[in-house]
């Protein structure tokens, strides 16, 4: 237990902001809110502080402030959106920052301060967070809930879990990262107390896992919960509301990850486990070794993002590539393996790891038997005459047969077939709004030789595919 402590202190020291810093992000998180509260009164608003400033759970470096405007249930949801913006700009305005539109369930303004940022978030003030009209609306609750109820001598213990997580990838509830968000950890360090015990609970997680901290439902109940948030790994039943799963963005890998990860630091603890170094990005010529020795074909698909939010622009990326995979599938090109990337900026990457990405030109379709008169008929009268018929047709096994050329024999030309459309059709095809719009502007599918131009070039890009190549063992 010593060297434990030991090495729990060692981390903090590194990761607890220092009274200088406090003093700075919270004289500015005070002042924000006081401006916030004058501009928001002439609105029938009041603003609050939310997020980890509010019970000091924050970690070293942190530079963002939020602050929530609550406004009267009365208004409608458009006239939400456009006071929302009034404030948020001039509340802005008055700390001399830059403004940006930002959205999540609605528009809200980002205030750039220096190396500051200020989010000012509006959402309806109300009396039960089960009756929210936007996911936003619940922040009030949870913010008021650990008010309440998480002590301050726990602070530190949610810290060294945030950065823990954070360390390994899986902190947040975004949807590129689908982690652990900082309301969850705090939750968990309320459940179980120390980090050493969140994690002592968590190595012995079973998928279906159900925190309740209320205790809303009993034993009995749980398979019913479990049918409820099917496909979640996780289940942590959110104090405020007892229909939502606070754990719903955590996936399969970031829940076993972190069961490997927390028996890992059990057994043999470190202070590497809280600061990764950064993944040295994949070489050419570790590329080209690799693809040599596992014998598929890498075909990639390169676009442009669309300007849309992270949160947005991820489901959509793995919509698309999950998208592809089925149309090579249905002509016979077998995936093996698949993934996707973006920089969110100016680069977006579907990779599709091919297992068979050529077919010989003939391509042998087998028909009805010569029993089945009718449908025997309808077989012959399509491919009798067909421009593309090689051999018969003819019987086997009592079946009728025919030869015909084969209409696509490479799985690149088929993708830029199925991608070279407009806008319209490729959303017909299964390809998502925002991406199909980019993909219709302009995409290129490569191969392993004409990407490897983008491995040299893009750091990040590499850093993926170093990721991909290596898929540690979770178990």
């Amino acid at each position: 237990m010593k060297k434990y402590q030991e090495i729990l202190l060692k981390v903090l020291k590194k990761i607890k902001p220092s009274k200088k810093e406090r003093e700075r992000l919270l004289s500015l998180a005070e002042k924000a809110l006081e401006i916030t509260n004058e501009v928001a009164k002439a609105y029938g608003a009041e603003a609050i502080l939310a997020g980890s400033l509010t019970r000091d759970t924050w970690l070293k470096d942190k530079e963002e402030i939020d602050i929530f405007v609550l406004f009267p249930e009365s208004l409608s949801k458009k006239q939400l959106e456009k006071v929302g913006l009034e404030v948020g700009k001039k509340v802005v305005e008055r700390l001399k920052g830059k403004i940006v539109i930002k959205y999540a369930q609605h528009p809200y303004v980002s205030g750039i301060l220096g190396k500051y940022r200020v989010e000012i978030v509006p959402c309806y003030k109300l009396k039960s967070a089960e009756k929210i009209k936007s996911a936003v609306d619940r922040t009030p609750f949870h913010v008021e809930y650990l008010k309440k109820n998480f002590p301050p001598d726990l602070s530190d213990e949610s810290r060294l879990l945030k950065q823990f997580l954070k360390a390994n990838g899986i902190y947040g509830a975004d949807a590129k990262t689908q982690g652990f968000s900082g309301y969850l950890c705090d939750l968990l360090v309320l459940a179980y107390g120390k980090f050493l015990d969140v994690l002592r609970n968590a190595s012995d997680w079973k998928p279906g896992e159900i925190i309740d901290i209320e205790g809303y439902w009993e034993e009995k109940d749980y398979p019913r919960l479990r049918r409820m948030f099917k496909g979640e790994p996780l289940i942590v039943i959110d104090p405020v509301d007892r229909n939502r799963n606070v754990a719903a963005a955590v996936s399969a890998t970031s829940f076993f990850k972190f069961k490997k990860l927390a028996k890992e630091f059990l057994k043999k603890p470190g202070e590497s486990f809280f600061f990764k170094k950064k993944e040295m990005s994949l070489t050419v010529k570790q590329f080209r070794s690799i693809a040599k020795k596992r014998r598929t074909k890498f075909l990639f698909v390169v676009f442009e993002p669309p300007e849309i939010v992270p949160d947005i622009l991820w489901p959509q990326l793995r919509k698309t590539t999950e998208r592809l995979k089925n149309i090579l599938h249905q002509y016979e090109f077998s995936v093996h393996r698949y993934a996707c990337w973006t920089d969110e900026k100016k680069l977006a990457v579907i990779m599709l790891e091919m297992e068979v990405w050529e077919l010989p030109s003939v391509d042998e379709k087998i028909g009805p038997l010569i029993f089945d008169v009718k449908n025997s008929e309808r077989f012959i009268g399509k491919y009798k005459n067909s421009k593309r018929l090689i051999n018969g047709p003819y019987i086997r096994d009592n079946r009728w047969i025919v030869e015909v050329e084969r209409g696509w024999k490479s799985a690149k030309e088929k993708l830029e077939d199925t991608l070279d459309e407009n806008e319209s059709i490729l959303m017909a095809k299964g390809i998502p709004n925002f991406i199909a719009k980019q993909i219709a502007k302009k995409f290129k599918v490569m191969d392993e030789k004409s990407i490897e131009r983008l491995i040299k070039t893009n750091k990040e890009f590499g850093r993926f595919l170093k990721e991909y190549f290596k898929m540690e063992s979770l178990a």
